[in-house]
């Protein structure tokens, strides 16, 4: 097996013993996403449409510095501190995955890491 390390300055540091992407026999793992502004280091403001925005923009970053697209994903697991914001999170997630989304699934937690309303996972394949 082949296991590639993906870093990149576009995307948030990892803020523990994690890596941002691992690459293995081409698949490509992306760690949990949260609504971090790469370059601040701090959470954005706003409202769930702007924090899945940034988490969004932070996968597309990852998926890019290790040469995949929106294209190429094939499952994401989406966390939410409240289930009532599952709707707006979903509008701003299907704007990129307008076409043949990828396998989902979505759960309500009790909190998600430095007090985010959400976080997501995704794998994305060759």
């Amino acid at each position: 097996m082949s296991k590639k390390i993906i870093n990149t300055t576009n995307a948030p540091a990892a803020i523990g013993p994690y890596s941002q992407a691992i690459e293995a026999n081409g698949t490509l793992y992306i760690s949990g996403q949260v609504p971090i502004v790469p370059a601040t280091g701090k959470v954005i403001e706003g409202d769930i449409t702007a924090q899945t925005e940034q988490v969004m923009k932070n996968i597309e970053a990852i998926l890019s510095e290790a040469g995949y697209s929106f294209k190429d994903v094939i499952k994401s697991t989406c966390l939410l501190s409240d289930m009532a914001n599952f709707k707006a999170m979903n509008e701003v997630y299907g704007k990129y995955y307008n076409e043949n989304p990828p396998a989902r699934a979505a759960f309500a937690v009790k909190e998600l890491p430095l007090g985010v309303m959400v976080e997501i996972e995704t794998i994305a394949i060759k």
